[in-house]
């Protein structure tokens, strides 16, 4: 038998690696495969590195070999993933997409790249993103534009572009991306993946570029909402280097992954803010809160227009934040920044003292809100993004940013779990992503309902026809 990698996820992977049906070595060569057919038209990889990935799949069958058992630790032997190019991988370049950064080469691994070894995984390379992680296009000035699997024209949403796009091609069994005002779900939503956002501080950014040291968070792309769940139990847990690391037990996220949501109570965000979404975008939801009913939840509508006060904070601090880091070099080379990235970059640099205070005062007090809200309710739902993939040709960075993080923002500002699963298609074949929310430190509830929903829908299920 040989790795069917058009219908594999990480899961099954796992499975039929311990039964030894294939060899990590055949999986790795299959996603290499993968790689070399599709990176060309569809640029997820910045930096594939293939004798890396194939000398470590060859340790990985040792192992499997050896092993009658296979401990936790050992969760993901054998699996090929991406890793986004904002996240160190000791020996090779980590550029964040950037002119500024194309000659560095770490010498050490992020906290999470450490984890994801450990466990075994098999790193394939770096993958391509909005530059800096300063945009949710994924078309990148200095490594070219990451396309959008299910329609060439249209962008493939950021800035964990190349990482959606991978998982979704099957150039890998799963992905890391990060997060600061959506820079996971909207690339998962628009390319037809699962992407997960724990809590703010769940899972380490030490090792990782930051855009923005208060809002910045790291969690996986994958195909499946059980895929998700077990790369989150290995990638999470307290690191003292990482000061927003929270000190708290890794909860088992896939102990009650098959409960149900029966009995649930369930807010679907409706009103002016949620219903200025495409129709074709807020019917897919719609539907989606029907087989929450239809599986015993509790769905009750509710109106929660401040919203947009909270991605209007979380751009400001994004922007600032970003300036902030990038200063000396937005200084005396900003004609290296790409020009809406720049744009960005000087926006935030002018913000005042006191339009800053006043965004983590919006901050403060939208968190208070959520735990007033999730003392009502168990999950929240809205959609990931407000339209399907736009055009690149008619899409401008900037508008695209303030567009499709309109859904996604408020919960990096607030700090709260955040899940994005296929829910639906257009009619011209684009995909739809629902998102799915809960309390701090409640990624438990969110996947659960997320597998619920995704046995209950064969949306999941879709491949781009490539």
């Amino acid at each position: 038998m040989k790795p069917d990698i058009h219908n594999l996820n990480l899961s099954i992977a796992i499975e039929q690696l311990r039964r030894r049906e294939y060899s990590a070595l055949e999986l790795t060569e299959a996603c290499l495969r993968q790689i070399a057919l599709f990176n060309p038209t569809y640029n997820a990889f910045i930096t594939p590195t293939i004798e890396q990935a194939v000398m470590d799949s060859i340790q990985a069958d040792v192992l499997l070999n050896n092993q009658s058992s296979f401990p936790d630790e050992l969760s993901l032997l054998g699996i090929p993933l991406g890793l986004k190019d904002l996240i160190n991988l000791a020996g090779v370049p980590t550029t964040a997409g950037s002119k500024f950064f194309a000659s560095i080469i770490p010498d050490m691994d992020a906290t999470v790249v450490s984890k994801l070894k450990h466990s075994g995984g098999v790193f394939l390379g770096k993958t391509n993103l909005h530059e800096i992680a300063l945009g949710v296009t994924g078309v990148n000035r200095q490594y070219g534009v990451v396309k959008n699997p299910w329609n060439t024209s249209c962008v493939s949403g950021g800035s964990s572009s190349g990482s959606a796009v991978a998982v979704s091609l099957g150039m890998c069994l799963a992905a890391v991306g990060t997060d600061t005002g959506g820079s996971i779900r909207i690339p998962a939503a628009l390319c037809g993946v699962v992407g997960l956002k724990p809590t703010y501080g769940r899972v380490s950014s030490y090792g990782i570029i930051p855009l923005s040291w208060n809002l910045d968070h790291v969690g996986p792309l994958t195909r499946t909402v059980r895929d998700a769940a077990l790369m989150l139990s290995v990638m999470s847990g307290y690191d003292p280097h990482d000061p927003a690391s929270t000190n708290i037990p890794v909860d088992d996220y896939l102990m009650h992954l098959d409960g149900g949501v029966n009995g649930w109570r369930v807010a679907l965000v409706m009103g002016n803010y949620v219903e200025a979404a495409d129709m074709e975008v807020l019917a897919a939801i719609n539907q989606a809160a029907q087989v929450f009913r239809d599986l015993g939840a509790q769905v009750e509508d509710v109106d929660l227009p401040w919203l947009e006060e909270l991605t209007m904070a979380n751009s400001q601090m994004t922007q600032a934040d970003g300036a902030a880091f990038h200063h000396e070099r937005l200084t005396k080379n900003p004609d290296w920044f790409g020009a809406d990235v720049l744009q960005r970059l000087q926006i935030g640099a002018a913000l005042s003292s006191s339009e800053y205070a006043l965004a983590r005062r919006t901050q403060a007090v939208g968190r208070r809100r959520f735990e007033i809200l999730f003392e009502e309710f168990d999950i929240l739902l809205l959609p990931t993004t407000p339209v399907p993939a736009p055009l690149i040709e008619d899409t401008g960075a900037i508008q695209a940013s303030r567009q499709l993080t309109r859904f996604t923002a408020p919960f990096n500002l607030t700090g709260l779990p955040a899940l994005s699963v296929p829910c639906g298609f257009t009619k011209t074949g684009l995909p739809v992503g629902l998102q799915i929310i809960s309390k701090h430190r409640g990624e438990a509830l969110i996947l659960q309902a997320g597998y619920a929903f995704e046995q209950a829908t064969e949306w999941w299920n879709h491949r781009p026809n490539v």
